[in-house]
């Protein structure tokens, strides 16, 4: 005997919004950005089919989660520039400036070159940030809103 298919049952995956770790909601990343950065032992356990996002809380362990899979910093090839407060952690992933370079461009009074920089490389479309940045998208954010931090705390 054949059971009839539940006719309110999902026909697509639902995918998970928020990290089932932090309960932080995650940001969509695409699966290149997975296949580039994993490890190889965690590369072998990618379940292609699903829908990853990239928790950014800087308390949680958890980089990429789906429906049924989380990857943690481990798993993750490269420092994650939203978990790893360390100075030689890359800000800009595809053109190397890291977080110290950021601090040191502050105290110079030059903190604007390294952003310029950067969109010139965009313009000339050289950056690669799905395969290069950990989140997926690009850095350009990520050093702003450090570098304003980081203006702030000089003058407070």
């Amino acid at each position: 005997m054949t059971t009839a298919p539940d006719c309110c049952a999902p026909t697509t995956p639902v995918a998970a919004t928020t990290c089932s770790t932090c309960g932080t909601t995650g940001r969509a990343v695409k699966l290149v950005t997975l296949k580039a950065l994993l490890t190889p032992a965690a590369l072998a356990t990618l379940d292609s089919s699903e829908a990853y996002r990239f928790c950014p809380d800087i308390a949680c362990d958890v980089v990429y989660f789906s429906p049924s899979r989380t990857y943690r910093q481990a798993d993750v090839k490269v420092p994650v520039f939203q978990k790893d407060g360390r100075g030689s952690t890359p800000a800009c992933y595809c053109f190397g400036h890291t977080r110290t370079d950021l601090e040191q461009a502050t105290r110079e009074g030059r903190a604007e070159v390294i952003p310029q920089s950067i969109q010139t490389h965009i313009q000339a479309g050289r950056c690669g940030c799905e395969v290069n940045n950990p989140q997926g998208s690009c850095c350009l954010g990520n050093v702003n809103r450090t570098l304003a931090a980081l203006r702030e705390a000089s003058h407070a």
